[in-house]
């Protein structure tokens, strides 16, 4: 196997709300944000499950897609299958990456459920690589509002898929190639819903350091009144299979 050397950090802030229900992974080969809801327990119980279960795959150099759908299948079983009142309707989120081995080399595979996004830095610029799961995305796609009403539509926070919780369905997962100095950035929407695209992409690659650039962001997000709470990821390729480091 080809070696990918990592360089990564990882932040999270309460922001304005009473609890912290997002939960994050940050361990080789996997990266991710998980946005729980459904109540103050549920939601922190619901995130936490989904990063237990991403755990699972973790230890080793990569991973498979076919590893990452069975743990958030599993997640989402066990989630569905939460006792008590206080986490009765609970639900998450999830975003990530993991460094994948599908038989042709390392890849990238970039997975989602819901309204948590991860972001590329790619060549001096942000891409996003996830489409959100809500009402706001749906109506976007039809024609019916525009990207820029999205951000104070009344349902913007209304999500189509979520683990735990409505129609069962795994992850989205797109597959990319593993490229030297790309970042990714994984986050929930408390930072999407205070910075603009242009914001985070400056936050992005604001330094050499990783670890530096996550707490940049939510320190930043919390500045500007951090509604919700604010979680993020992000790991960079420091040495890629063939190019060798830049």
């Amino acid at each position: 196997m080809p070696q990918v050397e990592l360089a990564w950090g990882a932040a999270t802030a309460v922001g304005q709300r009473e609890d912290n229900q997002d939960r994050y992974l940050a361990s080789p080969p996997v990266f991710a944000v998980a946005d729980g809801m459904g109540g103050h327990v549920g939601g922190a119980a619901a995130a936490e499950t989904v990063v237990e279960a991403l755990r699972s795959v973790t230890g080793s150099g990569t991973t498979t897609v076919a590893k990452i759908r069975l743990a958030l299948q599993r997640a989402d079983g066990e989630i569905r299958a939460f006792r008590g009142a206080d986490k009765a309707g609970a639900g998450t989120t999830v975003a990530g990456v993991a460094l994948v081995d599908e038989g042709g080399g390392p890849q990238w595979a970039v997975f989602h459920v819901g309204d948590s996004r991860v972001y590329r830095w790619h060549e001096g610029r942000i891409e996003l690589c996830t489409k959100d799961h809500s009402v706001v995305q749906e109506l976007i796609d039809a024609g019916h509002i525009s990207d820029e009403s999205a951000a104070t539509h009344p349902q913007r926070h209304i999500i189509t898929r979520a683990l735990g919780v409505g129609a069962r369905g795994g992850p989205e997962v797109v597959l990319l190639p593993v490229v030297p100095g790309d970042r990714f950035l994984c986050c929930s929407d408390g930072l999407t819903g205070e910075l603009s695209d242009e914001r985070i992409a400056e936050l992005v690659s604001g330094s050499a350091n990783p670890s530096v650039d996550a707490d940049a962001m939510v320190a930043e997000t919390v500045r500007v009144g951090a509604r919700d709470n604010v979680t993020v990821t992000l790991v960079q390729v420091v040495m890629g299979p063939e190019l060798g480091s830049r």
